[in-house]
């Protein structure tokens, strides 16, 4: 029997004999979607051991009040300008799926709290989500907070999606591995596409749609900006292009013109860029400034209203390559989006939006809150085979009929592979004062021939 046709049928039998969607008790308290006081909440109830058995949560026979999911965020930091869309689209999300009843018909809560994306206050806040506010699963968590914390997340055994990670560290790490066993779970799972996979379509586009040969890069020396530049500069050479520079230099300088004097000192048909925002800004100053020219290709990071409204005129004619926002279910999730919030979207902020309704339908699913029975049914509500859903609503409908359920997204269809990955398609679009242009469009069905493992 395959891991879906066993939760399910858990999931059936417990609905039959209770006639109810819930039995469980989640003793929940703490700071609701509260953004910025730090303080994560009253907590107090007696957290679950780290153990995935989440005691105070199951099996006692009463329904639940409320189920609260963790959600670490940048709220300050150098990343912060991409919280607000994904706050507001977790938050669009979380008002729907309370329109729907909520999992296991209880309210739906999340606990957003400030990491700055700094690994040691990403620890202290998952430690105090789950010793004491007691949540369900976590929402959240960036390539740079979970590289050096993948040990401790193990050891936690609390199921964890996350809409922000690229790292290519996680192309083999993650998810359940497709089996049916539990001691090959790796707990972590991503509803945005990895750098692997947006990596090798910015390089076939500068390849074979842009006839871009040679190229320097100019990168800052973070994880996440130098795991870029790694990646990017693979896939390139791979294809037959020449990266004849890379330049490095550490982030939160007054000027970069020194570097960009010294990568314009080679020869090259395009240059790259792989900073964070505001060093972004201050080097597209220097580099219109100096007059430098030369086709310019950003990192997916940078594709936010932010540089557009700093640096729109100036970076004129720049490209950006970042996954696609628009996936299966986008034009029904932005026509919401657009009632609640003026904040411009990214990939981030729409992947957001599908993780948090992943996990409350993997609650519901499971039958309870325990961690490792909303592990087991990541897979099960978003894999193929299940009548296709596309929102919670649709999905707890089906789920309570008896049936097994295929959550397509709005980012992506959150086909999870093996280790918890997404596919998906890959933008290049070019920078105007006024937004972002498409120029080309690399289908991710066409990547997955290219990518032997994620």
């Amino acid at each position: 029997m395959s891991r879906k046709e066993s939760v399910g049928t858990d999931r059936r039998t417990f609905l039959a004999i209770t006639g109810s969607g819930a039995l469980t008790t989640v003793g929940l308290a703490g700071c609701i979607g509260t953004e910025g006081d730090g303080n994560g909440g009253n907590g107090g109830n007696g957290g679950n051991g780290g153990n995935g058995s989440n005691d105070s949560n199951g099996g006692n026979g009463e329904s639940p009040d409320t189920v609260m999911v963790g959600q670490p965020a940048s709220l300050t930091g150098a990343w912060d300008f991409l919280q607000p869309a994904a706050s507001d689209a977790t938050d669009l999300a979380v008002q729907q799926i309370n329109d729907a009843g909520g999992p296991l018909d209880a309210e739906f809560e999340v606990n957003r709290q400030d990491t700055t994306v700094d690994p040691q206050q990403a620890r202290q806040v998952l430690r105090q989500f789950i010793d004491s506010d007691g949540v369900a699963a976590i929402n959240g968590l960036y390539s740079s907070e979970i590289e050096p914390l993948w040990e401790f997340i193990q050891e936690q055994q609390v199921p964890i999606i996350t809409p922000w990670p690229g790292s290519t560290y996680l192309d083999t790490r993650g998810g359940d591995k497709g089996t049916d066993e539990t001691d090959d779970d790796e707990w972590l799972w991503r509803t945005v596409i990895g750098d692997t996979v947006h990596t090798s379509g910015a390089a076939q586009a500068m390849i074979e749609e842009a006839g871009v040969e040679r190229m320097g890069i100019l990168s800052a020396t973070s994880a996440g900006e130098e795991g870029w530049t790694r990646q990017f500069t693979s896939w390139y050479e791979e294809l037959g292009g020449e990266i004849v520079e890379v330049i490095s230099a550490d982030a939160g300088q007054s000027s970069y013109q020194s570097q960009l004097n010294e990568l314009f000192s080679n020869d090259f048909d395009a240059w790259a860029l792989s900073f964070a925002l505001e060093d972004a800004i201050t080097i597209l100053r220097n580099w219109e400034d100096g007059g430098y020219g030369g086709q310019l290709l950003m990192e997916d990071g940078l594709r936010d209203d932010s540089l557009i409204d700093e640096v729109g005129e100036q970076a004129e004619g720049a490209w950006i390559a970042a996954g696609s926002t628009e996936g299966p279910n986008y034009d029904q999730f932005l026509s919401s989006y657009e009632e609640v919030s003026d904040e411009g979207l990214h990939p981030w902020g729409v992947a957001a939006y599908d993780a948090t309704n992943i996990l409350a339908l993997a609650i519901h699913h499971a039958g309870e809150t325990s961690h490792e029975a909303i592990q087991q049914s990541i897979g099960a509500v978003s894999r193929p085979d299940g009548t296709t859903v596309t929102t919670f609503a649709e999905g707890k409908e089906a789920l309570d009929n008896g049936d097994e359920i295929n959550y397509e997204g709005a980012v992506t269809d959150c086909d999870f592979t093996e280790h918890g990955n997404v596919w998906g398609d890959v933008v290049v679009e070019r920078v105007t004062p006024d937004g972002f242009e498409t120029e080309f469009t690399i289908s991710g069905d066409d990547l997955q021939d290219e990518i032997d493992e994620y």
